[in-house]
């Protein structure tokens, strides 16, 4: 989850989190700075004093230099300042957005009073201002990296929730095939052991990761030769596959799909059937459908698939937005599942 105008906080070693100090270099930042500087400069006027058309110019020209000057220093000292633990930080941020505040209270009394002495009371006046701001906005910082850190546990979370993993039924049928091949058909067995622990390590990995679309369908096939061996040739699967080899795609996106094709479409037909997995592209987006047989005697939207297709739509929704998602449709006797994402989360020659 990244913005143009924040940057997430970097872990320290004793748990604390930095201070969520947001990039005020940025054309958006820069313009919401100026607005809420302006905002306060009428506050500032009509609080008290005679209203005067020099009077807000001169105190918009005041309010807007310690503005950009703050925003300024904060910007250049911006990624030490996220490296510090956050009180160090906040205190730092404090003293800076102060120390400009002075400086120019300074340079504005030298260059439009007409007395000896610095007015070292209206300076103070003016820190105090500033300090109030600058509190109330290191505050609102501090509470939105809280916000953002939340979410984005919430969001770790909830694509752990989300991630398939391999099916408690798929793994005891696995065990049995390896048993049962181990003295009649060792390397098979072997085999069997390896596709296997691909398939779990892959499980196990890093939630949300993206992984080259080529090595997705490699854990697609390595389940498919599992299955071959558990329903022989009830169990047929087609490959009609455009370029694929620069596309990335998230981790265990497809092989759930492959698997709830043959789990709820094969599995049940006593003659079985055939999937069908096709990938096409274009200039905009990646789409993969995954067809299979309906049985008879059981209806496409069974509990089981629901769950699983609202599973993998969840993910692809959480990850993309709505430039990506996840279709499911009954056709005749087939059950046609269809994932779709854009092409420049994909990679295809663009940034990931």
């Amino acid at each position: 989850m990244r913005s143009s105008s924040s940057s997430s906080s970097n872990p320290k070693p004793d748990g604390s989190t930095t201070l969520f100090v947001p990039d005020l270099c940025n054309p958006s930042a820069l313009s919401l700075l100026v607005l809420f500087a302006e905002l306060l400069v009428l506050i500032l006027l009509f609080a008290g004093g005679p209203l005067s058309w020099m009077r807000l110019a001169l105190m918009s020209l005041f309010v807007q230099w310690v503005a950009l000057c703050s925003a300024c220093a904060l910007c250049l000292l911006r990624p030490w300042l996220n490296r510090l633990p956050l009180v160090l930080a906040a205190v730092l941020a404090f003293v800076v957005v102060l120390s400009v505040t002075g400086v120019m209270g300074v340079l504005a009394d030298r260059l439009m009073s007409q007395q000896p002495a610095v007015d070292w009371l209206s300076i103070a006046g003016q820190l105090v201002i500033a300090g109030i701001i600058a509190g109330l906005a290191l505050r609102y910082f501090f509470v939105q990296q809280q916000l953002r850190a939340r979410e984005q546990a919430e969001l770790k979370s909830r694509l752990q929730a989300l991630q398939s993993r391999i099916r408690p039924h798929f793994l005891f049928n696995s065990m049995n095939i390896i048993a049962s091949l181990i003295a009649v058909d060792p390397d098979t067995a072997e085999t069997v052991v390896e596709d296997l622990s691909e398939l779990f390590r892959a499980s196990l990995n890093e939630t949300g990761n993206q992984v080259r679309l080529v090595d997705e369908l490699d854990l697609c096939r390595r389940y498919v030769r599992i299955e071959q061996l558990r329903l022989g040739d009830r169990l047929k699967v087609a490959w009609d596959l455009a370029a694929h080899e620069d596309l990335s795609i998230p981790l265990l996106s497809l092989q759930p799909l492959l698997e709830n094709a043959i789990y709820h479409g094969i599995q049940p037909r006593a003659d079985g059937g055939l999937v069908r997995v096709r990938l096409e592209r274009d200039e905009q987006e990646v789409r993969i459908s995954i067809t299979n047989p309906l049985p008879a005697a059981e209806s496409a939207g069974s509990s089981g698939n629901r769950m699983a297709l609202g599973n993998i739509r969840s993910r692809m929704e959480v990850l993309y937005g709505n430039r990506a998602g996840l279709e499911a449709r009954r056709d005749g006797d087939e059950f046609i599942t269809r994932l779709y994402y854009p092409l420049d989360a994909a990679g295809g020659g663009s940034r990931l």
